[in-house]
């Protein structure tokens, strides 16, 4: 029988799942409301790419750095700067008169984001030892899945009734509940002063982030010939060869490029950049077209993904003991190409629109696809590595999904021919079903199943 936690125990469990519920129910509950933001502040389609690429590109570089971070300075102080940070932008974001700002706001929004997660995680991992541990991440992951759910629908409510603004204000009043909280905490902050943080790295791979789609996003609007195109896109290419570069001999990389030299580990990330970028490219397509195309409100429009979401909720568990019993190569190989049909299953989406006909098949056929693949993917991923080196397997796991999902966006005009119409939502459909595909070809190709481990079997006659 597991013993019951202390005060301080479940303390820690709040913190960390309230912080990291901020992060993830801000990464669902924005895509409802773009077509709110271009209604009122116009800019079109780039400045809805703009609103979601600010964001991941602060995020999928820095949460690299978040681990040599927060060993420099302490877990609490900097989930702490990270809330507040969270919390101002948020703020900035709902106040935006104009779409620069709310770009602006948003880049800010994800740089603070980026030590939410990975602290939090930190917090249960120094806390926690034994079943105690998967125990408090059982509950960690059952709650944040929780904004997973309820995040689109919540923006579509706050867009319809009140106002796209006040979706962005969501966060602050669990912002404040978690400064309050961590507060009340006696857990010892460790803290080591000699840890070593890349700053020229972090630097070169956010700006070269960041020059690089700046080209991919408004070459429709000024044509690749433009100087304001092509330097910031030879520059931030430039940067980023750079800081790949400097990872090779820098002292405490925080990208370590030698777990690369794992075969498993290097072709699930190819594999995660394929099928991430897709479902980046599937959620913004889906939740803009419905609403834009099909009319529907931002409500039902969060409501159209849901049962993808419950079927993922649901399997997943059942799912992950499956992947290690037979291995995740299977399992990471169907399951994208069960998301490339339910991605083409779209392609029945007509002027005139029925949801439950055309929209409600792929969505199912789409979220069975994601649930045998997203636990075998993790698994197959951070069992090949030993387990020391797990936290930083996971963040580069992590900006690598971050990273394919804002390059995929950054290339929207281009994929769906500059505008998101029907004939663009299918041509989006179809984008999807590739890059699902290609992800399932790659894991065939290149995960290996570990071996298994098998009991001897002991001679009675002996």
């Amino acid at each position: 029988m597991a013993s019951p936690m202390t005060r301080q125990q479940r303390l820690v469990l709040a913190v960390a799942v309230l912080a990291s519920f901020v992060a993830f129910l801000d990464g669902t509950v924005v895509t409802v409301a773009l077509p709110a933001i271009d209604e009122e502040l116009g800019g079109g389609l780039t400045t809805q790419q703009w609103v979601v690429d600010a964001y991941l590109i602060t995020l999928g570089a820095l949460i690299l750095l978040a681990g040599s971070v927060s060993d420099a300075f302490g877990r609490i102080v900097v989930l702490r700067i990270g809330l507040i940070g969270f919390g101002i932008a948020s703020v900035a974001i709902a106040a935006a008169p104009d779409p620069i700002v709310l770009i602006i706001a948003r880049a800010l929004q994800g740089a603070a984001g980026a030590f939410l997660v990975p602290s939090s995680l930190a917090l249960i991992t120094s806390t926690f030892r034994g079943a105690a541990q998967g125990r408090a991440i059982g509950i960690w992951t059952a709650l944040t899945t929780c904004a997973m759910l309820t995040g689109p629908v919540i923006g579509g409510l706050f867009v319809d009734l009140l106002s796209w603004r006040l979706v962005f204000l969501i966060n602050v009043l669990p912002i404040a509940i978690t400064l309050w909280l961590l507060t009340r905490l006696t857990h010892r902050d460790v803290r080591r002063p000699d840890a070593s943080i890349d700053w020229l790295g972090a630097a070169l791979c956010t700006l070269g982030l960041g020059g690089f789609v700046f080209a991919l996003i408004e070459q429709p609007n000024l044509g690749w010939g433009s100087p304001a195109i092509l330097i910031p896109g030879i520059g931030g290419l430039a940067m980023f060869i750079a800081f790949l570069l400097r990872q090779r001999t820098v002292r405490s990389p925080i990208l370590p490029l030698d777990l690369f030299r794992v075969r498993n580990f290097w072709t699930g990330n190819v594999a995660t950049a394929f099928v991430y970028g897709a479902l980046s490219l599937n959620g913004f397509v889906v939740g803009v077209y419905l609403q834009q195309g099909a009319g529907l409100s931002a409500t039902l429009a969060g409501l159209a993904s849901l049962p993808g979401t419950v079927l993922l909720i649901l399997l997943s568990s059942r799912v992950g003991a499956l992947s290690g019993r037979f291995g995740p190569r299977l399992f990471m190989t169907v399951g994208p190409l069960v998301m490339a049909a339910g991605a083409l299953l779209l392609l029945t989406v007509r002027d005139d629109f029925s949801y439950w006909t055309q929209v409600l098949p792929g969505i199912l056929v789409f979220g069975l696809g994601i649930s045998l693949t997203v636990a075998p993917l993790t698994s197959a991923i951070l069992g090949a590595i030993d387990t020391d080196r797990s936290g930083i397997a996971s963040a580069v796991n992590n900006a690598v999904s971050r990273v394919a999902g804002l390059i995929v966006i950054a290339l929207l005009a281009t994929i769906v021919g500059g505008s998101l119409d029907l004939d663009g939502f299918h041509r989006a459909a179809i984008v999807t079903a590739a890059l699902m595909a290609v992800g399932g070809l790659v894991s065939f190709a290149g995960i290996r199943n570990p071996p298994r481990v098998t009991t001897p079997v002991v001679d009675q006659a002996q």
